[in-house]
């Protein structure tokens, strides 16, 4: 498919807009699929650490 100047390609004869939304969400989608379970875990290691003090402070208590 030929275009005569670089706005048509991106006007794509009156489709342009529905395009590249498209585009755009499916590389959002891409995005956040690639960069959320690295932040997911970096949340659970956190939980979990808490979890660990709140259970050491706890024995800590019982044996004082």
């Amino acid at each position: 498919m030929a275009f005569e100047s670089f706005s048509e390609f991106l006007s794509m004869k009156g489709h342009g807009l529905y395009v590249w939304l498209a585009y755009g969400v499916g590389l959002a989608v891409l995005i956040f699929n690639w960069i959320a379970p690295g932040l997911r875990k970096k949340q659970i290691a956190r939980d979990i650490q808490q979890q660990i003090r709140r259970e050491e402070n706890a024995g800590q208590e019982r044996n004082a």
